[in-house]
């Protein structure tokens, strides 16, 4: 069958993006992997799938897949990428979109200078949730939240932070990105038994108070460019940790995200609180292809 996309990126995490509005679009894992492929297929971190609401309350369905087939439950990158396409193609005139995931209802808005903000919702901390499991090692609190010890094999292990953006995230700091064995360490921690479901790992440089550096080995998908999820969870947990303050500038190698939370602002919401991220979408060609 022949299968029309478009080729979509945020701050350099890219996507397909498929529009099953009209008509259903039941691809396979096989066929799934068949597109995300760099050098057999059209090549993305992940597909996504834009389908007719199923309730009068939102306005589309959204279904994430990455490369490896499977489906995951969150893409802040990707949510961007979505409200942009929806608006090009005519599919909405709205500038506030509400968006339906497999486990999250989405607030997307399309900002006047093009870049797009996504309302991810509240951080989720309890461990079942995540999913996390201790495995019986015990955690070190810093400003009032657990930093969780990893053992990773051959003398090496990891302290990380642990929460779920719509998807887990195991958060690191590290003193210089460009150098953390981001290869070697994030298969690790995203394969480690303590996450049932996988986590993606992140790796946090901390610049200053506004300002840090991340990079993410994601769930499926290995190192992206940049991850709006993790970005998220990165800056949620330097937040609880004491290192960051409510609005934080991240630097990711495909670009910057501003991602703002006032779960620990004096007087403010609580944890319940929303993350706002905000940052670019850009369409990059469309075309055909033969599955």
């Amino acid at each position: 069958m022949k299968l029309r996309f478009t080729k979509m990126q945020g701050a350099g995490n890219d996507f397909v993006v498929l529009d099953a509005t009209r008509h259903p679009m039941p691809l396979t894992s096989d066929q799934l992997r068949r597109v995300a492929d760099r050098r057999f297929g059209v090549g993305c971190d992940q597909i996504l799938v834009i389908e007719a609401p199923k309730t009068a309350d939102v306005d589309f369905g959204y279904r994430i897949f990455n490369a490896d087939g499977s489906e995951v439950e969150q893409c802040g990158n990707g949510a961007r990428c979505f409200v942009r396409f929806v608006v090009d193609k005519g599919l909405t005139d709205k500038r506030t979109i509400r968006v339906q995931t497999i486990n999250a209802l989405l607030e997307l808005r399309l900002r006047e200078d093009g870049r797009v903000t996504v309302d991810m919702g509240p951080p989720v901390f309890e461990l079942p949730a995540i999913p996390f499991d201790p495995m019986g090692t015990s955690a070190r609190t810093e400003n009032g939240f657990e930093l969780w010890p990893l053992e990773l094999g051959d003398g090496m292990t990891a302290e990380v932070a642990v929460l779920s953006m719509g998807n887990p995230h195991a958060v690191q700091r590290v003193e210089d990105v460009d150098h953390a064995p981001v290869g070697i360490v994030g298969p690790l921690v995203e394969t480690h038994a303590a996450f049932p479901r996988r986590v993606n790992a992140g790796f946090l440089q901390v610049i200053n108070r506004g300002e840090v550096k991340l990079r993410v080995f994601e769930r499926g998908a290995g190192e992206t460019l940049a991850c709006g999820t993790g970005a998220c969870a990165a800056v949620v947990a330097g937040i609880r940790l004491g290192w960051l303050d409510a609005a934080v500038e991240v630097h990711t190698r495909g670009g910057d995200l501003r991602i703002e939370w006032a779960g620990m602002t004096p007087g403010g919401p609580g944890l319940a609180a929303p993350v706002y991220m905000t940052g670019p979408a850009q369409t990059v060609f469309e075309g055909e292809i033969e599955l």
